[in-house]
């Protein structure tokens, strides 16, 4: 056999296991894709291997994910790569969903990007840890741990009065002039959870705790990213080790940073003394004698990192929106600043007291929230047992993803659903009313553990600033802009404003 004959027939076969490899292939993909039970939720068609992830605009998903709810349903599904998940959509869906059946989806998916983090091996701190044994001993533990530091009492409020007038001198300190107010409403709600978890604050020009809060905006940005996503589905990947490092680079500055804490901490702990959340962290690791215990210096380091996100990342954003609905609805505020007047004057201090004596700015903070939709698909649950949920079965390890976009936005819920109108919080006579569909915490097993301390900072912090100062658009600027930047939260763009003192 000459050369060209030998080279033809190598050819051949190169190209014919090609030809079988790639079926294999689309053999694969579709034994993965197949649906598993007829009842199981419907979804859009998606292509091979990628399944539905290039119909995903994950700059907006929950914007995506209401569109496909108009063609599928308030419960549908979707294919990452070969992972099936299901979105719900709707206040009755997911007040089914989330309190009638909440045990049913409080389990947590695998997160394999974050086990490459550092330290964190099979631990997951409190926020991405599955349901179980783990994840009640650390809720739990976190729960009494901030009760014990104040919260829903008068010595954590006294700490946030305090934080949010360091936070009114540095905005009359420019006196009138425009700025941007973002990163000084970060560094001041982040200092009392500092308060909390570290034992102290920051001073605003602190080089380190300016760098700490650039690395969480960082770090949502990156991990909510596409990118992210595409690691977590293809756990492939993540042998490709730059690509990793790339995603995760401000979470192991983070992880670095809180080391640094706890070694300083261990350096000076008193077992009769505890000063933070730290503290007493390690008081609990001291007592432990269970050898399967969760309480280990890596869930310290996770679950103190998880506080200080939550705890930093919505309240800001938040209090963000809220002085931009000041800015663009002028008279909302001239009603808030009547109400202050009159209930609270403009020398003595704003209370948790005063909440029941102000209907309309307890209403206007609430829409806030829902407006502005700060955390709009919370993170992604899974299903802890098999469930079924309005006819539709979805298996046990299902990934879920609980639009609450969706219920804050509700048509059946809501009168003017994408609009700002506080009087969706207020009835005929006036007086405050809270609705069942308002979710910005979530709802059930895994609703955010800090609602109280987020309800005391919002009220404490809103009232303050609005008691001192009157929020106004530069002249020189034109209308900020009201839609949102997506980055795991909703946040506005950046904008300037005048802070007229009225003091």
């Amino acid at each position: 056999m000459g050369k060209p004959e030998v080279l033809s027939l190598l050819f051949s076969n190169v190209f014919l296991l090609g030809i079988v490899f790639i079926i294999c292939l689309f053999l694969f993909d579709f034994v993965k894709r197949r649906k598993k039970c007829s009842r199981f939720p419907q979804g859009p068609k998606g292509v091979p291997f990628l399944g539905n992830i290039l119909q995903i605009d994950f700059n907006k998903p929950q914007v995506t994910f209401y569109q496909l709810s108009k063609k599928f349903g308030n419960i549908f599904s979707l294919q990452y790569f070969w992972t099936k998940i299901v979105v719900l959509n709707g206040f009755e869906v997911m007040k089914e969903a989330l309190i009638n059946r909440s045990e049913d989806i409080a389990d947590r998916p695998r997160f394999p990007l974050y086990e490459k983090v550092e330290c964190a091996g099979d631990s997951k701190g409190l926020v991405l840890v599955r349901y179980g044994r783990s994840w009640k001993e650390q809720r739990r533990f976190t729960l009494s741990t901030l009760r014990n530091f104040g919260m829903g009492k008068k010595s954590l409020e006294e700490r946030v009065t305090e934080e949010v007038h360091c936070m009114c001198s540095v905005f009359k300190s420019q006196k009138g002039i425009a700025f941007d107010p973002c990163f000084h409403i970060t560094k001041a709600v982040s200092n009392v959870i500092c308060s909390i978890a570290f034992g102290d604050r920051f001073a605003y020009d602190d080089a380190k705790f300016q760098k700490l809060l650039k690395l969480f905006e960082a770090a949502l940005k990156s991990e909510s990213g596409l990118l992210g996503q595409v690691l977590n589905e293809i756990p492939l990947l993540m042998n490709i080790s730059w690509l990793v490092d790339y995603v995760l680079r401000p979470e192991y500055e983070i992880i670095a940073f809180l080391k640094e804490m706890v070694l300083e901490h261990k350096k000076s702990w008193n077992p009769n003394y505890i000063r933070d959340f730290i503290d007493a962290y390690l008081l609990e690791m001291e007592k432990v004698t269970d050898p399967d215990s969760s309480f280990n210096e890596t869930n310290l380091l996770l679950t103190t990192y998880d506080l200080f996100a939550a705890g930093t990342e919505t309240t800001s954003n938040t209090l963000r929106w809220a002085l931009l609905y000041m800015l663009l609805y002028p008279d909302v505020q001239s009603k808030v600043h009547e109400e202050i007047d009159r209930v609270i004057g403009k020398e003595r201090k704003p209370t948790m007291g005063d909440v029941l004596e102000m209907p309309y700015t307890n209403a206007v903070i609430h829409e806030i929230q829902r407006c502005g939709d700060i955390v709009p698909l919370a993170l992604p649950h899974s299903t802890y047992r098999d469930m079924e949920i309005q006819g539709h079965f979805i298996p046990k390890g299902t990934t879920i993803i609980t639009n609450l976009s969706s219920v804050l936005k509700d048509k059946q819920a809501w009168e003017k659903p994408l609009q700002f109108y506080p009087k969706h919080f207020l009835d005929e006579n006036g007086k405050f009313v809270k609705r069942e569909a308002f979710m910005p915490f979530s709802a059930g097993r895994r609703a955010c553990l800090g609602e109280q301390l987020a309800r005391m900072e919002l009220f404490l912090f809103f009232t303050t600033l609005l008691q001192h100062f009157t929020f106004e658009i530069p002249n020189d600027q034109p209308r900020p802009r009201e839609d949102p930047l997506y980055a795991f939260t909703l946040s506005p763009h950046p904008y300037d404003v005048c802070a007229v003192a009225r003091i």
